[in-house]
């Protein structure tokens, strides 16, 4: 038995939690296996009203590289079993390395999900309730695409709302540097670092998230 299989089982509340292997051991032991899992709910205008629509998102912790891995009105067990397929393909899936992925207390993360994520590597690490500092990396990827992107717009639609996050998930893993990184861009291109050539900009979602570069000389 390795030693933090006790904190993979139950994470327990803060009062006890310094009994078994602490939170941070934990993390520090796993950094590049270790994964997250959360929903952001985001409010669209649509022609039926307003409408709640359910971002599910995992992020990687060592890398910061974020998946949206599926947006729906409607999210039912059917719906996140076919999530936890896609998040556990072979061949592609994000979880393809990952061996705990933490998540919170949402009913949605059913005894099924739960089981199909395990079934394939993937062990699951489920937060006590009303503990939001114990998923920071989640927590902080949700303020930044709120604070930075959907709270500045009013999505019109489904279709507005996936472009608005197709376009700030590109700015967030190509343009965006990240401080949890030493203020390194997760995908840098070429031009990063750059000192010669015109200073270009580029922007996106009419000038909300922009990026500014050297072009090649």
């Amino acid at each position: 038995m390795e030693p933090c299989d006790t904190v993979v089982r139950c994470i327990e509340p803060a009062p006890e939690r310094k009994r078994g292997t602490p939170w941070k051991t934990f993390l520090n032991a796993h950094w590049n296996v270790l994964a997250a899992i959360d929903f952001l709910n985001v409010e669209v205008l649509t022609f039926h009203g307003v409408i709640r629509f359910y971002v599910l998102f995992a992020i990687r912790l060592e890398t910061r590289e974020v998946k949206i891995v599926g947006i729906t009105d409607q999210p039912c067990e059917i719906w996140m079993k076919q999530m936890a397929r896609n998040l556990t393909d072979p061949f592609d899936g994000f979880l393809r390395g990952v061996r705990y992925l933490i998540m919170d207390r949402d009913p949605l993360f059913t005894i099924c999900f739960r089981n199909m994520l395990k079934n394939r590597g993937t062990n699951p690490v489920r937060l006590p309730s009303r503990s939001p500092n114990l998923n920071a990396f989640a927590e902080r990827f949700v303020l930044s695409i709120k604070s930075e992107c959907l709270n500045k717009i009013i999505p019109l639609g489904e279709k507005h709302l996936r472009l608005a996050i197709k376009e700030y998930m590109a700015h967030y893993h190509t343009e965006r540097n990240h401080q949890g990184l030493d203020s390194r861009i997760i995908r840098a291109e070429e031009s990063v670092g750059r000192s010669e050539g015109a200073v270009k900009a580029r922007s996106r979602l009419g000038g909300f998230l922009n990026y500014y570069y050297r072009a090649a000389a």
